[in-house]
């Protein structure tokens, strides 16, 4: 194993302490680093706040900032925050308008996510994500995975709260896009969790994994590697079966890396979606294109799409200012 740390012990801190430096003026630590939160906060908005295992950098302190997030809760390398974790980040950015929790479908998420909404003692709601349509059950989950989908709420939920939507509005939004979104991915190499010290799977030099989870569990099957527009043909498929959109539905299309894959690959997968897209009469209106929710240095790419409600663009396109994402700010 070849990385860039000085012990596996303290990766976690030592990252959240150079993020934090780095982008002192939108964000700051939590006390003992339990939670990044916004730097300016805005009272009587209603705060959100997501969260989950660390290693999907810049998922989800990155998006910390004006227009997504109010906090962000770090659990250790794929493993999900605490309870306490989460109680603490909601009592540090609370406005006053209430608390919403934005958390991917993964066990110990849901769970840990649950107890400190229980333990909360403000109004609260949670927007679970589910948006991978690789597989209906995991490793870690029951039911659907949430994967790169969760960006795609937290920026429309986030530009909505930024605007003064109450807590119940919100909540219905979230989950409206969350129905509408789908994604679904694929593997190229395994990634290599720094506690291990080897790769979490094994995949020959003319394999794939088709449908990965973020994790690296296992997806729909392993197969031989195909050209990028075979492997688009069959994730953009699976997600349009699941959409089932009308011709001329407008979409928000995101092509994410892992952490392995270059722009140069990641934009070629683009141009590849979008001719399956086109050809089922389907109009990209956005674009998102990058390593925005990885698997530590995974190589491969998933791909989400979003059905958006006309309402859905200008909250997209709305000023926004955080670490990983930026525009009209």
């Amino acid at each position: 194993m070849k990385k860039l740390i000085n012990h596996v012990d303290s990766v976690l801190a030592e990252s959240l302490d150079g993020f934090a430096a780095a982008h002192a003026d939108i964000v700051t630590l939590g006390a003992e680093r339990q939670f990044v939160r916004r730097r300016q906060l805005k009272p009587g908005k209603v705060a959100l706040i997501s969260g989950g295992g660390s290693g999907h950098e810049p998922l989800h302190a990155g998006f910390v900032g004006h227009g997504m997030l109010d906090a962000a809760c770090p659990g250790q390398v794929f493993n999900s925050p605490t309870p306490d974790q989460m109680l603490a980040a909601a009592q540090a950015v609370d406005g006053g308008a209430g608390v919403l929790f934005i958390v991917k479908n993964y066990s110990g998420d849901t769970m840990n996510f649950q107890m400190a909404a229980e333990m909360l003692d403000v109004a609260n709601a949670t927007v679970l994500v589910n948006d991978d349509v690789a597989v209906e059950n995991s490793t870690y989950t029951t039911g659907r995975r949430g994967v790169a989908g969760t960006l795609i709420v937290e920026r429309i939920v986030g530009a909505a709260a930024e605007r003064g939507d109450t807590l119940a509005q919100l909540k219905a939004l979230g989950d409206a896009v969350n129905q509408a979104t789908a994604s679904m991915g694929v593997a190229l190499t395994s990634c290599t969790v720094p506690a291990a010290g080897k790769p979490t799977f094994q995949l020959a030099g003319d394999e794939m994994e088709m449908g990965v989870g973020i994790h690296g569990e296992p997806g729909r099957r392993r197969v031989k590697l195909a050209c990028a527009d075979e492997i688009a043909a069959e994730l953009v498929g699976a997600i349009l079966k699941e959409l089932a959109p009308k011709p001329g539905q407008q979409v928000i299309l995101l092509v994410n890396g892992y952490g392995g894959t270059p722009s140069l690959e990641l934009y070629l997968m683009v141009n590849a979606a979008r001719k399956v897209l086109g050809a089922a009469g389907v109009e990209v209106a956005r674009h998102l294109t990058g390593s925005y929710v990885t698997s530590l240095d995974m190589a491969g790419c998933s791909i989400t799409v979003t059905a958006i409600d006309a309402t859905w663009l200008p909250l997209w396109d709305a000023p926004l200012h955080t670490a990983a994402l930026r525009w009209n700010a």
